[in-house]
This record gives structure tokens, C-alpha cells and sequence, in this order.
């Protein structure tokens, strides 16, 4: 039997209930009697000190069991740096901030009852702007700061508004700037965006009457909430026990830790009941996390060859009210600063800062689509400006092997070839510099580099075992939320022990109690992570087969091999099919050897070295890089400033194509995601009341079939990852990073003008429009419209 499922090949997604325990058997299975319903006392205001919570009358609603707040649970959580609040209890910091909560048997009551909470607020200024919350003098959001738990390589500044800053300093920046040809400094800025998962965010929780906490809950990482738990809580790991069922979107809104906290507090209230804590969409918009927000400022200098010879990057986040995961994405930019680029002499910041707008967490790309924003329009504008064709320029300045990143790491040929991606975008697109050119139609490029921003010590493991007639079960707890993770699993365990794919089964939906350790699913870490693990526990498969098949036949062990479902041992022609040897060999004579065959193996990045705290330098800061590039071609309505994606192209450096199919709907969908928040996407929110203005999908507008673009190319090039396994590397979040860059860029390909702070939206396209033409009348000349004509 030849084995099917062979890595590179399209392989059917192994998550169907024939393959594993599927959603809807898993909600059949699960049952909660006797539920309680959550209806959360959030803060009308952004800032504000809480004097006094009042719960007595809610209490006394009929069909009531508990209502608690900050008196009763006077706790902090927060992965990274414990800053955040259960519930509020000296201050509230953005509207939405829970002040209490009730538990009730109908969510009816639980509203009523909660309406009844009183609350005596003091407010206090807010601050809704980065820069205005760096300045001097500005009210504090976290006048405690300095008290705070944290993990060493976070770096918040106590009498603050500073809850990280990292600092990259390479070569000298000064006397590179000073004696460049020419210099450009640019700011760029992109707003605070939702997840907009198509599940919201829910939890259920109980407390048994021994004490232990179960949870289920729809997350990125079970074993991240139960530690975040017991953290907070004050209790052993072994006392919280943590499921996750098939997840609707998480897109990193649901890494770390959310409404986990306030359900296992009114469980412990409610001992022996199940506690449901679900958002609505209106809440999902603004009370659980976002996208943070960003200001960049550029410096770039540059010598007559149009080498890079001094780079400044001073990056200003907007964490919102908490930065519990939000500092690490602060870290990820600060020591990515430099994109795909080889910058000689750098001066980078990246800091957080608090504000009084929703909390800022994790989002797909974690910061780099943000960075990208600015740093691709900067190259763009650069190259522009010295009169060098924009994919020329950034050929000239690549990273590469044997050149070295902002922190000094040295690439070596394994790292991944981003000029290959530049060439094949610009190729597909046709962005030869001699090309005729339309009026309002343009052609843009960006380019991409991400590395998995993860601790040090980030781990991964699964279980393998053997069923009785030799079908491969294996247990991993990372979360297959869409993305393909347990069709790659299956793909690697059928190419490492040559058996077909379709006898490896993928147990998901993990349990804290049950599954194997993973530390999350975050970080387009899965396929490498999880990947390596699978190929080690496939070894040690290997291994213990082999051993007792010699055994069996009396040959060495070493001259064994696994093909198509047996252990073949080719000089002689014999074999022994798996099924006899998976739970041990049995002799004619009865007497058996070896026993049921399994593994449990992990994989712990390697070699990784911490940051330099004053320089950032670093010989190895990360685990891996993957590069890409994107180029889009674009059409311009003059008159109404719509601006409609007509061609795009993606090309990115994966190490290894493991499945086809679903890396081609990785990146696709990435792209999609990456117009709508290039194009369409921004979180309002009235600096007047802190309130958010579009928090419903009738305001908030995401892309929809409509606005998938007429045509994507899809391209891969594939310089082995040397850690990887098979070679392979991520790629789940790198597909949506550099496309509103490219976008801008094309814009101003196309009609000469150029949008800084994202969402390129029609009415911004529109009014840049008619400034031009009003600058262009007073200057007494014909506006330019044209591609070819440079603003």
C-alpha cells in the first residue's frame, strides 16, 4: 500500500467527525444543567475613581445567586504584566471596564438585577492619545504601575504612562544621518481595529464542591488561561481544568486570558453550578480587546547609490486601558523595526503607552502590518524622492545571507530569500519602470518579514499511540481554529512513518487535564512548533516498532524500514505489518515482546538568546524569520475616491509547502483581511465620552465577497527552514501584512497622493483629491493626475 497524504499535496482537511471529535458531537456530548447566566456592571465612564459599589438590591432580585465586584475579588491578571483589573476597584479605565457581576438562572434576571448595581464614580481626565499621554504631566492611568507584577524583559516606567519601551540601537545612527546625501522623515498612524471574530467571546465555568475549577471556553491557548487562572486565583495548576472546543475565529483576540476570570469568580460564589459569561456583538466591539493602536515616525537617510545608511523608527503605541499582552507587541515591533531591510546604523523606540480607549491585545501579525504601514510607504517615498524605482530600491537594500538585522542577528542562507519574493510580485503585476502608464490606475508594492513572538522557553507536545488495528491517534492541544493544523499534523505522522493519511486520527479540542502541553496558538508558530514535535514522536515510533520487529524476524533492528503500512526488512523480502506489532509481537509458542506502542515528545525552540536591555542587540533574538512580498494593481474613481483592488499578487518564503490547499486559502484569506483593514476598518471612539461610535455591524463595516479583489496570484518559494520541520516555516499571519501598504503605495502610483494614516477610505481618497486640484488652481496650473507625475 503506497502511502497517500504525502507532504506538498493537497491533502482533504482532517477535521471532519469521521476524523476526529467533531463540533457538533461535542456539543451534543456537553451538557450544563442547571446554568447560570452573566450580565456584566461595566463603567459609562473612561476614567474615573470608583468610590463605592453597592450590590444589596441586585441581590435581592428573585432567581439571583451572585453578585460580585473589586470588594470581593480585589485581583489582577495580565500575561506579560499583571495590570489588569477582574473588576475595578479603585478606578475604572475605559468605558466598559466590569465594576460587577451578576449570576442568575435566566439572562433576563441577571440584566435586571445588574441594572440595579450602584455605582459612585469620581471622574477623572482621560486620555485618548498617545502623544498626549507620553507628555509630562499627563494624568495617570496606572498611577501603580511600578507595583505591578512583571516578566523580566517587559519594561514598564513607574509615574507613567509607559508600560514598555524597547530600545534598539545599532552602529551610529548620528554620524550616519549626518553624513547622508539626503534625509526624509515621515509620520504615519493607524487606529485601533476589532477582531470581529464570527464567534464572540464566551466562557463557562464551575467550581465543584472540592474546590476545582473547570472551564470551557473559546480560546487560543487552554494552557495559558489555566496558568493565568491559578495565577490569579492563588491556586494550584492541578486544582483548574481547562477545555477548548472548536473555536469561531480567535485572530489573536482570544489568546491569553478574557472573560475566563469573571465566570470563575461567581462560580466560586456558586459552588457545584455551571456560570455562562457570553458578550453580544455590541460588547465583543469594545469590551473585550483590540487591535492597537499606532504612531510611527521615520527618519531616513540615505547615500547617492541609494544604500540606507541611517534608519529611526520612534513607534508610539496605543495600548488602551491595559497592556497585560499588548507590551509584548511593543517588544515584536521594536525588535523588528527594520522590516525586510538591512539598516546599518539604527535608533529605533517602541513604547507603550496607556490611554483610556478599549484594551489593546494581540492581533493577526501582532504588530507587524502596523510597522509595515509606515516603514513600506517610507521606502516607497525614499526611493521616489532619489528618483529610483520603488522594487529597485528595495532589492538594494534587502536582507539576505550573511547581513544582519536591526539587532545585529546575522542571517545565514537558510533564513529565507525576500528578494525572490520582491521579483515575483513585481514580475506578476508587471511593474517594469518603463511601463505605460493610465490615469488612475497604479501599481504598488510592500514587502513582509515577521518572526513568532513567543518567551524563550515557548513549548509544544503531543501524545502518539496506537489503536489496536494500527491507527495512529494523536493528541496535540494546539487550536485548529481554521488554519490547518490538524491536516498538517496528520500530513507530517504519515510522511515520517510512510502510512496513508487516512489512518492517523488528530484528537483536538484539547483539555488542560488530558491533552499535552502547548503554550499557545499564536504566532504562525503551530505547523513549525507542533510539526517538529510529531516528527520526533514519529522517531521514536519508528524506533520501538523496529526493535520489536527485529526482534520478531531476527534481524538488526537497523536494517528495518516503515513502508506503506509495515516493517519491511528489504534484504530478505520479509515484513511484518503494523497491526501485529503496535501492541506487541506474539510468538507461535504465545510467548510476546514489546507492548502498546506510543510516544510523547516536545519540541522547545532552540539556541534563543535574550536582547541586549540597553541596545537590543542579539546573536539569536528569535526563532525564525519569514519574509514575503505583496503588489497590487488598483483603479481610482475620481469622483467618488473609491479605490477598488483589481489584481494582487503574494509571494512568500515558506521553507516548505506542506499542503497546497490550505496555504493558498491561508493567504488568500489573509489578503482579504488585509484590504479590510487597509481599506475599511477603524474603532471609533468620541473622545468626549470614550464611548465607542461604531460597535455593531451595521457601523463597523469588514470586507465581503464584494470586495474580494477580481484576481490573486498566489506564489511560494521554498528555502528550507534548517529547525524546520521538513523544512517548513510559518506563514498564517504573514499573508495579511503588507497589503494596505501596498495599496498606498499604489494610490499614489496611481493619482499622486498618499495616505498616511490608515484606513485608505474614499472619503480621505476623495478630499486628497480635491486638495490637489485646489492646490493646483491656486498654483495657477493644471492638476496632475497621473501616475507618471510625481506630487
Amino acid at each position: 500500500m503506497i502511502a497517500s497524504g504525502r507532504i506538498g499535496t493537497d491533502v482533504p482537511r482532517v477535521d471532519g467527525l469521521e476524523k476526529v471529535t467533531g463540533a457538533a458531537q461535542y456539543t451534543a456530548d456537553l451538557k450544563f444543567p442547571r446554568l447560570l447566566h452573566v450580565a456584566v456592571v461595566r463603567s459609562p465612564h473612561p476614567h474615573a475613581r470608583v468610590l463605592d459599589v453597592r450590590t444589596e438590591k441586585a441581590l435581592r432580585m428573585p432567581g439571583v445567586r451572585a453578585v460580585v465586584s473589586g470588594r470581593d475579588f480585589p485581583l489582577h491578571t495580565g500575561i506579560y504584566l499583571k495590570d489588569q483589573t477582574v473588576f475595578a476597584t479603585d478606578r475604572v479605565r475605559f468605558v466598559g471596564d466590569p465594576v460587577a457581576a451578576v449570576a442568575a438562572e435566566t439572562p433576563e434576571a441577571a440584566l435586571e438585577a445588574a441594572a440595579l448595581v450602584a455605582v459612585d464614580y469620581e471622574p477623572l481626565p482621560p486620555i485618548f492619545d498617545v502623544e498626549e499621554g507620553i507628555a509630562d504631566g499627563a494624568p495617570l492611568v496606572h498611577p501603580d504601575l511600578g507595583s505591578y507584577e512583571v516578566v523580566p524583559w517587559i519594561r514598564p516606567k513607574s509615574g507613567t504612562n509607559v508600560c514598555n519601551h524597547l530600545k534598539i540601537r545599532k552602529g551610529d545612527y548620528a554620524s550616519a544621518l549626518a553624513g547622508s546625501w539626503r534625509v526624509f522623515e515621515n509620520v504615519f498612524r493607524v487606529p485601533q481595529v476589532q477582531h470581529v471574530p464570527m464567534e464572540p467571546h464566551v466562557s463557562v465555568a464551575r467550581v465543584d464542591l472540592a474546590g476545582k475549577v473547570e472551564v470551557h471556553t473559546s480560546a487560543q491557548s487552554p494552557f495559558t488561561v489555566r496558568h493565568l487562572l491559578a495565577a490569579c486565583f492563588g491556586l494550584s495548576h492541578g486544582d483548574v481544568r481547562v477545555h477548548v472546543p472548536y473555536v469561531g475565529g480567535g485572530f489573536g483576540g482570544k489568546a491569553g486570558i478574557n472573560l475566563e476570570p469573571i465566570a470563575v469568580a461567581l462560580a466560586m460564589r456558586c459552588r457545584g453550578r455551571w456560570v455562562r459569561f457570553m458578550v453580544d456583538r455590541h460588547e465583543e466591539f469594545y469590551a473585550t480587546v483590540v487591535r492597537q493602536g499606532l504612531t510611527a515616525t521615520l527618519v531616513t537617510g540615505v547615500d547617492r547609490s541609494g544604500k540606507v545608511q541611517a534608519q529611526k523608527m520612534h513607534y508610539l503605541w496605543n495600548c488602551g486601558a491595559y497592556g497585560g499582552y499588548g507590551v509584548n507587541i511593543v517588544r515584536s515591533a521594536g525588535y523588528t523595526c527594520g522590516g525586510a531591510y538591512e539598516f546599518p546604523n539604527v535608533e529605533g523606540d517602541s513604547i507603550g503607552v496607556y490611554t483610556n480607549r478599549p484594551v489593546g491585545s494581540a492581533y493577526r501579525g501582532f504588530g507587524m502590518q502596523e510597522i509595515h504601514w509606515a516603514l513600506e510607504q517610507q521606502m516607497d517615498k525614499v526611493a521616489l524622492e532619489i528618483g529610483m524605482d520603488p522594487v529597485e530600491f528595495r532589492l538594494l537594500n534587502a536582507l539576505g545571507a550573511g547581513k544582519a538585522t536591526v539587532t545585529g542577528q546575522v542571517l545565514d542562507e537558510h533564513a529565507g530569500r525576500v528578494d525572490l519574493c520582491i521579483r515575483s510580485v513585481a514580475d506578476e503585476i508587471g511593474m517594469d519602470p518603463g511601463r505605460q502608464k493610465t490615469p488612475y490606475r497604479g501599481k504598488g508594492i510592500a514587502c513582509a518579514v515577521k518572526a513568532p513572538a513567543m518567551p524563550n522557553d515557548a513549548a509544544s507536545s503531543v501524545v502518539m499511540k496506537f489503536a489496536e488495528d494500527a491507527t495512529l491517534e494523536i493528541l496535540i492541544a494546539g487550536i485548529d481554529y481554521g488554519q490547518g493544523l490538524m491536516t498538517v499534523v496528520a500530513q507530517f505522522a504519515a510522511e515520517a512513518l510512510d502510512i496513508p493519511v487516512e489512518m492517523v486520527r488528530v484528537r483536538g479540542c484539547p483539555d488542560t487535564d488530558l491533552s499535552p502541553y502547548d503554550w499557545q496558538t499564536v504566532a504562525s508558530r503551530q505547523t513549525w512548533a507542533t510539526g517538529n514535535a510529531v516528527l520526533r514522536g514519529a522517531e521514536e515510533i519508528r524506533r520501538k516498532l523496529c526493535d520489536t520487529a527485529g526482534e520478531a524476524l531476527g534481524v538488526p533492528a537497523s536494517e528495518l524500514i516503515l513502508r506503506g503500512g509495515a516493517v519491511v526488512h528489504e534484504a530478505t523480502g520479509r515484513s511484518l505489518p503494523l497491526a501485529r506489532l503496535v501492541m506487541g509481537y506474539q510468538f507461535p509458542d504465545g510467548h510476546a515482546i514489546g507492548g502498546p506502542v506510543a510516544s510523547a515528545t516536545s519540541y522547545l525552540p532552540e539556541g534563543l538568546l535574550f536582547l541586549d536591555p540597553e541596545t537590543s542587540q542579539s546573536a539569536k533574538p528569535v526563532a525564525k524569520w519569514t519574509f514575503g512580498a505583496q503588489a497590487v494593481e488598483i483603479s481610482v474613481d475620481p469622483e467618488t475616491g473609491q479605490v477598488t483592488v483589481e489584481r494582487i499578487a503574494a509571494c512568500y518564503d515558506v521553507g516548505r509547502v506542506v499542503n497546497p490547499g490550505l496555504i493558498r486559502g491561508q493567504t488568500y484569506g489573509g489578503i482579504v483581511q488585509g484590504l479590510g483593514t487597509g481599506m475599511m476598518e477603524e474603532l471609533l471612539v468620541d473622545t468626549k465620552t470614550g464611548r465607542a461610535m461604531n460597535a455593531s455591524l451595521m457601523d463597523y463595516k469588514i470586507p465581503s465577497t464584494e470586495d474580494v479583489p477580481a484576481e490573486m496570484v498566489v506564489d511560494f518559494v521554498e528555502t528550507p527552514q534548517k529547525d524546520g520541520p521538513m523544512g517548513a516555516r510559518g506563514i498564517g499571519e504573514h499573508t495579511m501584512i503588507p497589503t494596505p501598504a501596498a495599496i498606498a503605495n499604489a494610490l499614489y502610483d496611481a493619482c499622486g497622493i498618499r495616505i498616511s494614516e490608515m484606513p485608505i477610505t474614499a472619503e480621505k481618497v476623495w478630499r486628497a483629491l480635491k486638495e490637489k486640484e485646489r492646490a493646483a488652481s491656486e498654483a495657477g496650473v493644471a492638476p496632475a493626475v497621473p501616475a507618471s507625475v510625481t506630487a
